[in-house]
């Protein structure tokens, strides 16, 4: 009985918000992007690039396309020569703000027990 509830709960795609919705920006790129969207505002694509140097420019590409198609992040781009493109956060984005405050605010309470467990397994 447990076990189907689960299974309901967790297996449609279209209702669960982990899978559906919290998926496409649940990883450790894209929610530092968020963040540093938000603490630095516009930013061409080089800024980001500078402010994360260890992603790749494909991943950081990808990270910023999957957060316009899911509406966090905007994309402006300007018809000059050369191109430029600016990101900032969607008014959706900045929503995620604060949650994202909040988990980095318990990581930092709690970095040392993590690193502590991490070292028993490795």
């Amino acid at each position: 009985m447990k076990n189907e509830k689960i299974s309901e709960k967790y297996s449609c795609v279209a209702t669960c918000p982990m899978r559906n919705v919290i998926a496409h920006f649940a990883n450790k790129w894209s929610m530092l992007l968020l963040v540093i969207l938000d603490e630095f505002g516009v930013m061409r694509f080089n800024e980001l690039s500078r402010a994360i140097p260890d992603i790749s420019p494909k991943v950081l590409s990808g990270h910023l396309k999957t957060l316009e198609s899911v509406g966090l992040v905007k994309r402006i781009l300007y018809a000059e020569v050369p191109p430029r493109t600016e990101y900032e956060l969607t008014d959706l984005g900045r929503t995620l703000i604060p949650i994202l405050n909040q988990l980095s605010e318990w990581g930092r309470n709690n970095l040392k027990a993590v690193k502590r467990n991490l070292t028993k397994w490795s």
